[in-house]
């Protein structure tokens, strides 16, 4: 079966990252330590992941695809950690603007590790759909947490971005070698490992109706990185990166339908912006493809 486009696979995950976020939000404002619930969320994930990997009957990777995963998952548990405290200071929309900063961070850092050519439109694209996120930044959504700390949840956002954009490099590196099922197996049984010995100080355990909660969480959480590690394998980190502007879509509607949160015009302008520099990224994306499938048609052509 021929798989979708890879921009159409990453927007699918974003929705499925929405999902978490909202999810995550309703168990933490119920009660829930921040901590206690990602470590839960990894701790589930993982026994699925486990399973699965185990009926698979696939290689245990190497020690240094081990030790890779290991020093990759500090990057996504902070990454993780930061935001999900964010969403208990800020509007959901709110954070999924901000945390947009990373799509700009990811196309230098691709181009450091990777060697990933950044053509001038895909830079050009990018920069006006982060301007679009700035523009909607600037609205302070109605119906925010009560008792959030703005300062607080805008710090944390930026650290988040800065560590998800670096986890999603090395994620696209570690695609060469390995299949998606061994990929997300180790990105949440690690972080797993990473948050187990924190648990015990980070508060009581989730109450009883949160746990459905917690099990739907990391099933969205399994189907982001799977879909992301499929998407990343077959396009390029810059190119992809645009797209997860499309969250501000999602994050909008369910803040607006689960905390009442509603987002001033300069959001939705923002967000405007950032759809039409999406567009951009995929026509050039699109021809350049064709471009490049000429080229090398006339260097073999008799």
């Amino acid at each position: 079966m021929r798989l979708p486009h890879p921009i159409l696979i990453v927007c699918a995950a974003v929705l499925c990252g929405c999902t978490v976020d909202a999810l995550m939000k309703t168990i933490t404002l119920g009660g829930t330590a921040v901590v206690t619930a990602t470590a839960w969320r990894y701790f589930v994930a993982s026994a699925i992941m486990v399973g699965l990997f185990a009926a698979s009957r696939r290689k245990m990777p190497g020690w240094k695809a081990i030790r890779f995963h290991a020093l990759r998952s500090i990057a996504q548990v902070l990454a993780a950690v930061t935001f999900f405290y964010a969403i208990t200071q800020i509007a959901l929309a709110e954070a999924i603007v901000l945390g947009f900063t990373a799509a700009l961070m990811i196309a230098p850092i691709a181009r450091v590790i990777l060697d990933e050519k950044m053509g001038p439109v895909t830079i050009a694209a990018s920069l006006v759909g982060f301007a679009g996120a700035a523009l909607a930044a600037t609205g302070e959504a109605s119906g925010a947490p009560v008792g959030g700390n703005r300062a607080y949840g805008i710090a944390a956002i930026l650290v988040s971005a800065v560590a998800y954009a670096l986890n999603i490099v090395l994620l696209r590196l570690r695609t060469r070698e390995e299949d998606s099922l061994t990929l997300v197996t180790f990105m949440n049984v690690f972080p797993a490992l990473f948050l187990l010995p924190i648990l015990p100080f980070a508060g009581p355990l989730p109450e009883p109706d949160a746990w459905p909660l917690v099990g739907l969480v990391s099933l969205a959480a399994i189907a982001i990185w799977w879909l992301m590690t499929i998407a990343y394998a077959r396009a390029k980190a810059q190119t992809l990166a645009p797209f997860e502007y499309t969250g501000l879509i999602w994050a909008s509607l369910f803040g607006y339908v689960f905390f009442k949160e509603i987002p001033g015009l300069r959001l939705y302008m923002g967000a405007a912006i950032i759809i039409v520099a999406c567009l951009v990224v995929a026509f050039e994306t699109h021809f350049a493809a064709r471009r490049e499938a000429r080229a090398a048609a006339a260097e073999i052509a008799p």
